[in-house]
């Protein structure tokens, strides 16, 4: 079981997220490594929008490949290297977890292992009951 909790003691979110999800019972849980706007084949998209879809869909990828879904996801990291693209990264990540709002911290960086990429997200899911 999933439960968003923003407690009266904290402040409120700044934006689509809880500031602590709870999860209980059994279930299975998911560590998403961090993932980047690069092409399959290989090269990098110069707009972050364009990154910040792929690193998004990437994630889905990996969800699906555990029988998740974004549904599934109790925390996200992202990291991102310019304080202007934080806008373009809230729309996106609202398009790709709907009403769904799991924990979340954002991270401004200096840059990446790759001087072209512009954002990382990773996550952390969990599925209810047993086992795949």
């Amino acid at each position: 079981m999933m439960q968003y909790l923003d407690p009266e003691r904290l402040p409120a979110p700044a934006g689509p997220y809880s500031q602590a999800t709870r999860v209980s019972g059994p279930g299975e849980w998911l560590h998403i490594s961090g993932q980047v706007g690069v092409n399959m084949d290989g090269t990098t998209p110069a707009a972050f929008e364009a990154q910040a879809e792929l690193a998004w869909g990437y994630l889905a990828q990996a969800l699906e490949a555990a029988g998740m879904d974004m549904g599934h996801v109790v925390k996200t990291t992202t990291y991102l290297v310019a304080r202007a693209d934080a806008a373009a990264m809230r729309a996106i990540r609202l398009r790709h977890l709907g009403a769904h709002r799991p924990a979340s911290t954002l991270v401004l960086v200096a840059g990446l292992l790759d001087p072209a990429w512009k954002i990382e997200v990773e996550a952390v899911a969990f599925r209810p009951g047993g086992t795949h």
